[in-house]
Order: structure tokens, then C-alpha cells, then sequence
């Protein structure tokens, strides 16, 4: 064979993998209002920066006609490309070829760049688009999954692992994106569920969508398997370039500094005016965020899940920091199961990697009610204050208003290691609010009185110069200043700036047993 004709090969090769499953299926995709594998890549890697890995490998399967058909690249694209200059790995299922079902050769190429990812300390990018495990070839393909599971386990903590969820996601799929960082869904072309709507209907005679059962918005308002809901391809691959801003590329680096930005001047002003004086009206937590820290840098993270307490990245003073704030706007700010396990999981995240933890608060304490006892708050809300606990990064707290019994001690507080605490002269810390202090403390005082509301009055207005301040706490040491609210983005910023190389560790251990 001459030269010429081995370099047309190569050629035609080429083409081939680049077309998939061929111009049908791609229009096909095209009129689903999804992308393609490949136009997924380009969009999400900085300009000509992707190199492909395996764009000739072929399953090896013979059975139930695939002996007769096959494909380069055998349905998932990979390689490694850069996000803003920064390498990372990515793989990209393509639904052209075999619905993107998982075989052995595909969970291969998967396994390759997830085994070079950990190497080299370099993020790791899923686009999920697949049908499920390819039934013609049985368990290897279940082994395949298996081998995929196992490294997401092995690089958890050890590099970011981002999921973008752009089509079918089903059965043993869906615990690939499950162990990984964050998960993007787009809605109405995308969906993850264990069983189907027809299962379902079989064992519980239940009639539901895909959608409903497993879509977009259900994974991002009801279970909170999803932490980015999306309108369309494009968003969500833009809204990944995003998020990898804030991260490092590793465990063992920082993420990234940019030029430091003031906040909104209108949002800054009105920083002394937004707690009511009426400690029962609420007020927008995000609001606070968004007045101290750098201009629109606040990313929401989980934003329509859980929303009594908000978690995020942003940026202060152009570095990244991870927020956790409780929102008086829902539930009164109150601390419920899955605020907990939204909050903790965030906070191990942060921990994992390096990133500086600024925490807002504003709790009265932990929801009441049979659904949460019988729920497990106990054991929920134990994984918000053993994240924080464990957790040795730069950490602050800002109190703004309440911060009552044990739901203080758990929103980072100087008892479990925080390293900088100040209080706004609006804060209350105390074990419990005023009226329900003074209705215990002074029952019978209250009862054997000519008149009960006006001793209930006077005994409230007791409680609340004594305990209902901030003071309290910073003549023991548990608050390090009480600042006016237009200072806080100073004095934050001096804190970090000699936090930021902060060296501590925990005892020696295998590892631990977080309370699931």
C-alpha cells in the first residue's frame, strides 16, 4: 500500500469516528434540542484545545448481530482539552452510536482517562448521554460499570468530578454522576432514575413521565440529586466553564486568584439597614452575600433545593471562597434534614479541596416536628456539625442575627475550631429565643402576677439586655469582634490574608465514620 492510500485511510478513519452513528442520527439528535457528543466538547474546552484518546477503538463483541456493526470510538468521546487555560479530562457520551450504551471497550476509555486524571491531578468532565448497559454483551458491560464506579470512589477528594447530565440516564448509570462533586441536568431532555416509569408502574402501579419521575426539576427541588438545573446544552456546558473557575485542579492546590472586584455599591449601602428590627420578619440572606463579596461572583450551588440554607461559591477579594449561609426567607432559616446533608456535603467538598469557607448566620435552631425526629435529624444534622468539625481549611463566621442552641454551636462556631468569628450588633446568641426563654425562666413568676402580659413584657425586655446581644459571647471569647455590617467585607478580607496558609490536621486515622 503506498503512502497516499495509508494516509486516506487514516482520513476516511477519521471521518468515520467523527460522524458517530452518521448524519441521521445526528439530525435526529439535532431535532431532540440536544447536541452531539463532539459539538458538547468543542463548546465546553477553550477553543482547538481538545485531544481525543481511543477515536479508533471498536467493541469486540459477536453476539446478537454486533458482529456485523460497529463503530470507531464505539459511542463515547474522549480525550483532555483545557476550561480558561486549565487542563482537564473529559469523555462524552454519543447517543448516535448504540443509544450511547456502555460496553466493555467504551467503560475502557472511560476507565483511561479517569486512570490518568488521578496521575496527573487534573479534573475530571462526564457528559452523560446513554441509553444504559449495552444488553448484548451482558455482564461485561455491567463489569464496565463497576470499573468506573470504583475509580469515581478512588478519585473522590483526589481531583473535581463534574457531571453534566444531557439525555437518558438509567439503572446502574446513574451512580457513575451520583459518587462524583456536582451534577448538571437539562431539563426536558434529560432524565436518572434506578427503575423506569414502566417498572414503576409494575410494582407500584404508579403512573408517571420520565420527567416527572426523574427529570430535571425533580432531581433539583425534591431529592436534590442534582445541583444545577439548566435550559439547554449550551447553558450547561457553559455553566460547567463557570464553576471550574472556582476550583483547584488537584487536592494539593489552591484554586485559582483573579483581580478583585467591590460588590454592588447599591447592594453594600444597604448592609446596615437589612436585618429588621423585628427579629420575626425575615430578610434575604443572599442579599448579605451579594453585598460583601466580590461583584457577581456569587454561584448558587443546589439553589432550588433545601433553600433555608444557601451554599455557593464566590469569589472575595478574587479568591475563591465556599459560602454557607442559612436564609430567614424559608423555614425562618431553620437547620432540617435536607439542609443538613445539603450543607455538609458542601462543606466536605470545600475541605477536599482547599477552598476557604465563609458561613451566615442566621438559625433560631433545628425545625421541630414528628416527620423530622422520625426522619432522622438527629443523625441528619450531626453531618452538618461533624463537616464542620473535621474540616481544616480557613473557615469564618459572620452572625448577623439569631444563632440559638445547639444549631449555634453547629454553624461554625469558635467551639468546633472556626478560626475568625464576629457578630453584627444586631446578632442574639442565646439557647433559646426571648419568649420561649422567659415563658420557662419565669413561669410562675408570670402566673402569680396581677398582671401576666405586662410581667411577661418586663421579664422579656430583662432577657433581652442580657442574653439577646452579642455581648455575652465576646466577653468570653467565643465572638473575636462585633463589627457594623459595612465593615464585615474588610474585615474578612484581612482575615484571610493571614488564615490563608493555615496549617492543621487531624488525629491519625484509616478514616472516619461519618454519621450517613
Amino acid at each position: 500500500m503506498e503512502n497516499k492510500d495509508k494516509i486516506e485511510r487514516l482520513e476516511l478513519l477519521r471521518e468515520e469516528s467523527r460522524l458517530g452513528g452518521g448524519k441521521d442520527r445526528i439530525e435526529k439528535q439535532h431535532k431532540a434540542g440536544k447536541l452531539t457528543a463532539r459539538e458538547r466538547v468543542n463548546l465546553l474546552l477553550d477553543k482547538n484545545s481538545f485531544e481525543e484518546i481511543g477515536a479508533f477503538v471498536r467493541h469486540r463483541s459477536r453476539d446478537f448481530g454486533l458482529d456485523k456493526i460497529s463503530y470507531p470510538g464505539d459511542g463515547v468521546v474522549t480525550g483532555y482539552g483545557k476550561i480558561n487555560g486549565r487542563p482537564v479530562y473529559v469523555f462524552s457520551q454519543d447517543f448516535t452510536v448504540f443509544g450511547g450504551s456502555l460496553s466493555e471497550t467504551h467503560a475502557e476509555k472511560i476507565c483511561k482517562i479517569m486512570d490518568l486524571a488521578i496521575k496527573n491531578g487534573v479534573p475530571v468532565i462526564g457528559l452523560n448521554d446513554s441509553g444504559g448497559a449495552r444488553i448484548q454483551e451482558g455482564v461485561t458491560s455491567l463489569g464496565g460499570y463497576a470499573e468506573v464506579f470504583w475509580r469515581n470512589s478512588m478519585a473522590s477528594g483526589v481531583v473535581p468530578q463534574i457531571s453534566a447530565v444531557m439525555g437518558p440516564c438509567a439503572g446502574g448509570a446513574v451512580y457513575s454522576p451520583a459518587i462524583t462533586d456536582f451534577i448538571f441536568m437539562v431539563e426536558n431532555t434529560s432524565f436518572m432514575f434506578v427503575t423506569g416509569p414502566n417498572v414503576v408502574k409494575t410494582v407500584t402501579h404508579e403512573e408517571v413521565t420520565s420527567e416527572d419521575l426523574g427529570g430535571a426539576s425533580a432531581h433539583s427541588t425534591k431529592s436534590g440529586v442534582s445541583h444545577f438545573s439548566v435550559p439547554n446544552d449550551a447553558e450547561c456546558l457553559l455553566g460547567i466553564r463557570r464553576l471550574m473557575s472556582y476550583l483547584p485542579q488537584n487536592c494539593e492546590e489552591k484554586a485559582p486568584k483573579i483581580p478583585s472586584q467591590k460588590p454592588d455599591s447599591s447592594l453594600e449601602s444597604k448592609l446596615s439597614e437589612i436585618v429588621p428590627a423585628n427579629p420575626n420578619k425575615p430578610y434575604d440572606m443572599k442579599d448579605v452575600i451579594k453585598g460583601i463579596v466580590d461583584q457577581d461572583s456569587f454561584m448558587e450551588v443546589h439553589e432550588n433545593y433545601a433553600d433555608n440554607i444557601v451554599i455557593g461559591f464566590a469569589r472575595l477579594d478574587g479568591r475563591s471562597v465556599g459560602i454557607v449561609a442559612n436564609q430567614p426567607l424559608s423555614l425562618a432559616g431553620c437547620l432540617d434534614i435536607d439542609a443538613s446533608v445539603k450543607g455538609a456535603r458542601f462543606v466536605r467538598f470545600c475541605d477536599a479541596f482547599n477552598i476557604p469557607l465563609v458561613v451566615f448566620e442566621d438559625v433560631p435552631g433545628f425545625l421541630p416536628g414528628t416527620d423530622q425526629e422520625w426522619g432522622g435529624i438527629i443523625k441528619h444534622g450531626a453531618k452538618l456539625l461533624y463537616a464542620f468539625c473535621e474540616a481544616t481549611v480557613p473557615k469564618v463566621t459572620v452572625i448577623t442575627r439569631k444563632a440559638y442552641g445547639g444549631a449555634y454551636d453547629v454553624m461554625n462556631s469558635k467551639h468546633i475550631r472556626a478560626d475568625y468569628n464576629v457578630a453584627w450588633p444586631t446578632a442574639e446568641i442565646a439557647v433559646m429565643g426571648t419568649k420561649g426563654a422567659v415563658e420557662i425562666i419565669f413561669r410562675r413568676e408570670i402566673l402569680k402576677s396581677d398582671n401576666p402580659a405586662e410581667a411577661q413584657k418586663k421579664f422579656e425586655d430583662e432577657y433581652e439586655q442580657m442574653f439577646a446581644n452579642p455581648y455575652r459571647a465576646a466577653e468570653r471569647g467565643y465572638i473575636d469582634d462585633i463589627i457594623l455590617p459595612e465593615e464585615t467585607r474588610e474585615k474578612l478580607i484581612k482575615a484571610f490574608e493571614v488564615i490563608q496558609h493555615k496549617a492543621d490536621s487531624v488525629p491519625r486515622k484509616k478514616h472516619d465514620n461519618l454519621p450517613l
